[in-house]
């Protein structure tokens, strides 16, 4: 089991600064949104070359840090087929020069059948669905050919909002240039959080062999409101998820989410021992 963190969560001023911050929390990998950290460059305008690939790559190598995931957050599922396309291109982008990152996946969420990318009723749509699938099946079809890994995470507020349909996906795309970032956390809700055991049992049933990264961080129930909530200190099930991948995901990289700086000691402490103790 590796731990990284995702640079978003990292209070920083620059790419250096960033990657410091990192190694003094003795992480080995990041999974790196261009367009969410501060850099030299501006990632929303300019377009990414080989030389900025590898200067950003080299000044994380020099903390001994990988960059894992490549993020590109967009909305698979826009409304608008001219915006939805711009999109794609982004993403494509991400998909050529990811090799010069050191990197092999390009990781995102799956969107929202509106331009506000939030939670509605159309979501859970056939029509959502397949625009969703659509614009996965063409990054995949982009991805074999230079040999990169699409990632696609479930939210339970976005279009793929349950295991089901994230095995659905999986299913009507037939190529291992796709696979999954699991964050069980992502797929709770008011409804199912007391049933989080069978959740993420059937995660793992449906598509465990196609998780290459793992998201963690914890939640809280309140009010009929779903809160993050410090790892360890929340409702999560670490120790059945953790049991899993001992078992079958061994030396996966789990990343941590949402997890404040004074946070971070005690939320590796907690997660290295009940890695420990599952399964001994």
């Amino acid at each position: 089991m590796r731990f990284g963190m995702r640079c978003h969560d990292v209070i920083h001023n620059n790419l250096e600064d960033l990657a410091e911050s990192i190694q003094e929390k003795k992480f080995k990998s990041v999974h790196l949104a261009l367009t969410k950290v501060k850099t030299d460059f501006d990632f929303k305008k300019s377009n990414i070359t080989p030389g900025m690939a590898k200067h950003v790559r080299d000044i994380f190598g020099k903390h001994g840090i990988s960059i894992d995931i490549l993020g590109c957050y967009v909305n698979l599922a826009h409304p608008d087929d001219a915006e939805l396309k711009i999109l794609l291109d982004r993403f494509k982008e991400h998909i050529r020069f990811a090799r010069d990152f050191g990197c092999s996946l390009v990781g995102t969420e799956t969107g929202a059948l509106n331009k506000e990318y939030v939670y509605g009723p159309e979501n859970n749509t056939e029509e959502a669905f397949l625009r969703t699938l659509n614009s996965v099946k063409e990054l995949v079809k982009e991805a074999e050919k230079f040999g990169v890994i699409v990632a696609i995470e479930g939210v339970a507020k976005h279009v793929i909002n349950t295991p089901e349909r994230m095995k659905r996906v999986l299913d009507n795309i037939d190529s291992n240039n796709l696979q999954v970032i699991f964050d069980p956390t992502n797929y709770i809700t008011p409804e199912n959080y007391k049933n989080q055991d069978q959740l993420i049992k059937k995660a793992f049933e449906l598509f465990g062999d196609r998780i290459v990264a793992v998201h963690a961080k914890d939640f809280i129930c309140e009010n009929n409101e779903i809160k993050l909530a410090p790892i360890g200190k929340g409702l999560l099930n670490y120790e059945l998820l953790l049991s899993v991948l001992k078992e079958k995901n061994q030396y996966i990289d789990i990343f941590f989410e949402s997890t404040k700086p004074e946070h971070v000691d005690d939320s590796i402490d907690y997660i290295t021992k009940m890695y420990t103790s599952v399964n001994s």
